[in-house]
């Protein structure tokens, strides 16, 4: 794993821009998408940046503005040009990269910030998840210009939403409200509440190789695995970081390796099958670690 902070890796700077996440194109290796916003998302503007990695280091393909913070991206699973935006204003932002201006569409909903946004990747459905802090979560399909369903039932703000890669129709949301939450979007009740934390979770993700696996981040500095068959106790329980955890993501290529960011400005890599599971720490930031994505087409590139 030692090739996860090293390689071919490189910095950009974004004056003036705090980023939120970062996700890899699926379809083209060293393409990244970040959401952005100044001033902390308190106020200003967002920012959209294409990045794309060659020999050279990073280089700027694209950027588009929006009149609100950013706080998540996803790329599309069925157009390679295609992503997907939310921000600030409670609106979802759909972009194309072939093109110079934008948005291709806009749909506001969400009555406040919208912070989360995913879309499906299992076969079959094109189907796009966003989380938000009035406390919903809203199922789009972005050919149809309204949302197709409303999911009620967090009493605390929406910080994640994300698919899971197995079953199809299923996705988890992380709350405020210190529960994970688990969800059928053809059914309109919660399928399952996990009280997860005794402290705000900010993050979630699922196990690419477990479908009952997931693991969350939370404002405990503790990142915790669940199994959704037996939720009484945690598989898991990961300590190292200081501060809030701000995003987990699980590893495409390995089914007990995952990675973390947080406020205290490190990313750290476990591999939870392990007795000592920290891997390594990455001190490589020098503010608020907020996004961060593994490559499905780079092992190890982060």
């Amino acid at each position: 794993m030692g090739t996860t902070a090293g390689g071919a890796g490189g910095a950009l700077r974004l004056p003036g821009l705090h980023g939120y996440a970062a996700e890899f194109s699926p379809y083209w290796p060293g393409r990244v998408a970040c959401a952005a916003a100044q001033y902390y998302g308190m106020a200003g503007c967002g920012t959209l940046v294409v990045l794309e990695q060659n020999e050279a280091g990073i280089a700027l393909l694209r950027s588009f503005d929006w009149n609100d913070g950013l706080f998540d991206v996803t790329w599309s699973e069925n157009n390679e040009h295609v992503l997907i935006t939310c921000s600030g204003d409670g609106s979802l932002q759909i972009w194309d990269t072939a093109k110079t201006k934008g948005p291709l569409q806009v749909y506001k909903e969400h009555t406040l910030e919208a912070y989360s946004v995913d879309w499906s990747q299992t076969r079959g459905e094109q189907l796009v998840v966003s989380g938000s802090w009035d406390q919903t979560a809203k199922l789009w399909d972005p050919a149809v210009g309204k949302s197709l369903c409303t999911f009620k039932g967090h009493e605390g703000v929406i910080y994640s939403t994300i698919w899971s890669p197995h079953i199809p129709g299923c996705f988890a949301s992380a709350s405020g409200d210190q529960t994970l939450r688990i969800w059928d979007a053809k059914a309109p009740g919660v399928k399952l509440v996990i009280p997860a934390h005794q402290a705000e979770i900010l993050s979630c993700d699922w196990c690419k190789y477990d479908e009952n696996l997931l693991v969350t981040g939370a404002v405990d500095c503790s990142l915790k695995g669940w199994d959704l068959r037996n939720i009484r106790q945690p598989v898991f329980i990961l300590l190292g970081h200081t501060y809030a955890i701000r995003r987990v993501k699980f590893s495409p290529f390995h089914a007990t390796l995952l990675a973390s960011c947080s406020y205290d400005f490190t990313v750290r890599f476990w591999d939870f099958s392990k007795p000592n599971p920290l891997l390594e720490t990455v001190e490589h930031h020098t503010e608020f670690t907020c996004g961060l994505d593994l490559s499905l087409h780079n092992r190890g590139q982060v």
